[in-house]
């Protein structure tokens, strides 16, 4: 579990940098301003989300099945998240209604809002193992 969070982390910054650029530059000819907003907004999500799963990585051992459902949420999340938005952000350019998208975006956003619900409980249950 452990590497495969950091194999998804890295695939998922890199991902961000990569669409993050195309929308900061070549995607300015193609996008309405705020499909552009909307388009930003995923790339940004994901790159921090990307970060999250590269320190929960790094640090939890996955032991527990609360760390799991952790990472397991906020990967699921952001994939249903962000590339719900990007697509739709291009559904006017393709001409295809993806209308049915719509309500993927934000079972993303829940299941990121569970992923970090499930973390902000791991914490609590072993405060002993986090002491500065």
């Amino acid at each position: 579990m452990k590497q495969f969070v950091l194999v998804v982390a890295g695939i998922y910054g890199m991902l961000s940098v990569i669409l993050g650029a195309f929308g900061a530059h070549a995607f300015k000819k193609i996008l309405s301003p705020d499909k552009l907003i909307s388009f930003d907004t995923g790339a940004r999500y994901q790159m921090y989300h990307a970060i999250v799963l590269l320190i929960m990585g790094l640090t939890l051992t996955f032991t527990s099945s609360i760390e799991k459902w952790s990472a397991i949420c906020l990967m699921a999340g952001v994939f249903l998240f962000s590339f719900s938005i990007y697509f739709l952000a291009f559904s006017e350019y393709w001409n295809i209604n993806l209308r049915f998208l719509g309500p993927v975006t934000p079972l993303g956003g829940i299941f990121m809002i569970a992923g970090w619900l499930l973390l902000v409980i791991f914490f609590i249950k072993n405060r002993s193992l986090f002491k500065f």
